[in-house]
């Protein structure tokens, strides 16, 4: 792992769902030594926390309860190319990858008091160590200054058959169909949201993987990694 006293250094993967950038954050976050920090998730545990406390995913109106809100109790513990949560002291890691759970993170993350409310918790994550920040707007508003952007993206057919291998490999039903309709539902939610909308960096490097396997996408970054200076033998 990169030494914690030196520069800290943020490396954003931003991009939409089943493009393949959490695969991508992995493994280059284990390349470098770099911490992971998987924002996604984060919000995964949100909407796992307010549906558990009786807030509707499809609520539209009205704030969310403070109560409800600013109740959570989470915690991660990170460490090289993964991340373990912790939701009221149970572990939820594994849990929040219900494919239900995915869709009203999606939902509720279009809610700006919930933006809010887990902003601090991901920028304060930099301050401890070097890590690769992968989400919806990493290089756009949680860490506009990081020292290398990529915005990752694929066809959003190749996309929707990726999260049905994917949900098939953990021996859940999955039915094309219905995962494209979720998706291209989930990319309008990210991009016509009014907080933070999905859009790319002005300064991100765009990578199309809808023809690339990880180790070519792994590739294409660790060069312009090496090239901007930020590769750790």
């Amino acid at each position: 792992m990169r030494d914690c006293t030196q520069e800290h250094i943020v490396i954003a993967i931003d991009g939409p769902a089943g493009a393949g950038k959490s695969t991508a954050a992995r493994i280059l976050a284990k390349k470098l030594g770099f911490l992971l920090l998987d924002t996604g998730a984060l919000y995964r545990v949100m909407a796992m926390h307010l549906m558990r406390n009786g807030v509707d995913p499809e609520q539209s109106q009205g704030p969310i309860p403070a109560e409800a809100l600013h109740g959570i109790n989470f915690s991660i513990e990170p460490d090289v190319a993964s991340m373990r949560l912790f939701l009221n002291g149970e572990e939820v890691t594994h849990l929040i990858r219900d494919e239900q759970i995915g869709i009203a993170a999606s939902k509720f993350s279009t809610r700006p008091e919930v933006r809010k409310a887990l902003l601090e918790t991901q920028r304060s994550a930099a301050e401890k160590c070097s890590l690769v920040a992968e989400g919806r707007d990493m290089g756009t508003v949680v860490f506009p200054h990081a020292k290398i952007k990529f915005f990752v993206t694929a066809d959003v057919e190749e996309r929707s058959h990726r999260r049905c291998l994917e949900l098939l490999g953990r021996g859940q039903e999955a039915n094309f169909h219905q995962v494209l309709e979720d998706m291209r539902a989930r990319d309008l939610r990210d991009r016509t949201r009014r907080e933070a909308p999905l859009v790319q960096a002005e300064d991100a490097i765009f990578i199309n993987t809808t023809n690339l396997n990880p180790e070519q996408v792994l590739e294409l970054m660790v060069s312009r990694v090496k090239e901007l200076g930020c590769f750790l033998e």
